[in-house]
């Protein structure tokens, strides 16, 4: 049968680190104290002259090299994100066409938070399937260090910069994109969010002064919601695939924090070597997590042809998202 394959990945990380004592020398906070409640040693922060859309060019130029074709092949470009170069528009999708040169592709974002790269492959897999597209770029990428209250110890110690790309294309076989499931729970929005910024809330000198143009966050009811949610997702993908929890290689979850992480291991039986972690050396990138995660996955060898892996994410909305590909 006809699916949607991704057929190469690329990802791009900051080169500036921000350590846990580092950190421990802005806020009151330690290396203990992150390492014990998120797993979080490191994570990546962009430079000044970096934006979600220039780490996102860097990711799709390697995922465009590594996949062996043209970039005049590439026809849709869908960009997830929630930290793009401008509030309201053009988008990011559109700034990432200009600058890789992708004159016959059409682009747009998406905002699903940290569920976004796997919203955005189901997008491109309807995109395929109905053959509204042939070859779809993907990207994920996030520039989370300009929306963090670096004042704020209880977030500040979570969030790094990066970007993941990959191209899909539809072929007729038994791999690809063999499930996703979606879900979203808007009556939560409030418990993870940037109160000012937009047209309900638009930036001015009161609401900057209070740090509301900043992400805020109430941490234990959204612990509990992502493991509930990404059980749940996990699950429902695997099911949909026709598929049981032994059957999947690899585990890439995203990488919000390690006990969330080991709790998702834990229920599916899954052996601790068969969920990929880069957390303690990204922190929570957001949309860009499981897309960074795969595309180191793949560099390294871990996946392999007909590797099958499921991805699943939780995030501001909320929402969730579970997906099984067979490489």
């Amino acid at each position: 049968m006809e699916r949607a394959r991704i057929i190469s990945t690329g990802y791009y990380l900051p080169e500036k680190v921000l350590t846990n004592f580092d950190l421990e020398k802005m806020v009151d906070t330690s290396d203990e104290w992150i390492r014990t409640r998120t797993g979080i040693v490191e994570r990546r922060i962009a430079g000044d002259d970096e934006s979600a859309s220039s780490m996102g060019v860097i990711a799709g130029e390697r995922a465009i090299k590594n996949s062996g074709i043209k970039k005049e092949e590439i026809d849709a470009i869908i960009c997830a994100t929630i930290t793009p170069d401008y509030a309201f528009f053009p988008s990011t999708a559109c700034i990432i066409q200009r600058e890789l040169g992708l004159k016959n592709a059409y682009a747009f974002d998406i905002s699903a938070a940290c569920s976004g790269f796997i919203y955005a492959l189901t997008i491109a897999e309807g995109l395929l399937l109905t053959k509204r597209a042939n070859k779809v770029l993907v990207i994920a990428t996030e520039k989370m260090s300009a929306i963090t209250d670096w004042q704020d110890r209880s977030t500040c110690v979570l969030f790094g910069d990066g970007a993941g790309a990959c191209i899909l294309t539809k072929e007729n076989g038994n791999r690809g994109i063999l499930s996703s499931f979606l879900g979203s729970d808007g009556t939560l929005a409030e418990l993870l969010i940037v109160p000012a910024g937009g047209s309900k809330n638009p930036i001015n000198e009161e609401n900057i002064k209070d740090r509301m143009h900043y992400l805020k966050m109430r941490g234990n009811e959204v612990f509990k919601a992502a493991v509930h949610r990404m059980i749940e997702a996990s699950i429902k993908s695997i099911e949909l695939a026709g598929l049981k929890s032994e059957d999947i290689d690899l585990l890439i979850p995203h990488q919000a924090n390690l006990r969330i992480i080991s709790a998702i291991a834990k229920r599916l039986n899954l052996h601790v070597e068969r969920g990929y972690v880069n957390l303690d050396r990204t922190g929570n990138t957001s949309a860009a997590c499981i897309a960074i995660a795969l595309g180191e996955a793949v560099e390294k060898g871990i996946i392999k042809e007909n590797s099958v892996i499921n991805l699943v994410s939780f995030g501001a909305g909320f929402t969730w998202a579970g997906m099984v590909i067979r490489m």
